[in-house]
């Protein structure tokens, strides 16, 4: 297995909306197009079950 020891960087298309997901050892980022800030979510919040929780408070912070 490859390990992940630096930011890997993808774009995506959800509806139309390019978004770019980064992936990198603290976690995963998703963030739309021309913008800096996006959702977070930490790979111990992932495994923990509170990835959701983290989403919704953290969209409902930045929105």
């Amino acid at each position: 297995m490859t390990p992940l020891d630096k930011p890997l960087k993808r774009e995506l298309v959800v509806d139309g909306q390019a978004y770019t997901l980064t992936i990198d050892p603290d976690g995963m980022k998703l963030v739309a197009k021309g913008k800096r800030n996006g959702i977070a979510l930490a790979w111990k919040d992932i495994l923990s079950g509170d990835a959701g929780l983290a989403a919704a408070l953290q969209a409902s912070v930045s929105g």
